[in-house]
């Protein structure tokens, strides 16, 4: 799995203010978080859509923001305290295969996964994972970039999620990624 993971360095080109010309996190987020929700940021890195998801959630919200690189999370945890949101926001490393969020199951009400399912070495425990951790009626809004994943393999880990017992509910455009909302049904 290790050279399927982003670059520690690679990271402050994500978090670059530039990104968001494309990827506006408000833009790709609001229409799906409420103020007081709970948040999973599988993959968060150093908080490009962290931050901006601990805004929308207010101060009665949370971001649980997941990475296995523990410099990704502590470079989020420096720049969360920066922006005044680090009561808004709980990080957490995690193993190659598992999120390490045992205390979390059916807690929450959305889950995040931006340019991360392409990383990760079983797609079947990664969705049995958020399945786990969502609220019923929980979402998560899977993005992965197109240069990285093609249809074929997107629409596999669809079926994957699927098989589990997700369901889509939109298929939102975002810029230059395949992008699916899934519901967890139970």
């Amino acid at each position: 799995m290790t050279e399927k993971v982003c670059p520690f360095w690679v990271g402050y080109l994500l978090s670059s203010p530039i990104r968001k010309l494309w990827h506006n996190p408000k833009k790709i987020l609001e229409p799906y978080i409420n103020q007081g929700m709970k948040i999973v940021d599988i993959g968060c890195a150093m908080g490009f859509f962290s931050l901006p998801l601990a805004k929308i959630v207010g101060e009665n919200g949370k971001v649980i923001c997941v990475d296995i690189q523990e410099k990704m999370i502590r470079s989020l945890e420096k720049r969360a305290k920066k922006a005044g949101l680090l009561d808004r926001i709980e990080t957490h490393v995690c193993s190659e295969n598992s999120f390490c969020l045992e205390n979390f199951d059916g807690e929450n009400d959305f889950a995040l996964a931006f340019a991360v399912v392409h990383e990760i070495p079983d797609p079947l425990v990664f969705f049995s994972e958020v399945y786990r951790v969502l609220k019923s009626e929980g979402k998560l809004l899977m993005a992965e970039p197109k240069g990285h994943v093609s249809e074929e393999q997107f629409a596999a880990s669809v079926r994957t999620a699927q098989g589990l017992g997700f369901e889509i509910t939109d298929r939102p455009y975002i810029r230059s990624t395949r992008a699916a909302l899934l519901q967890k049904h139970q």
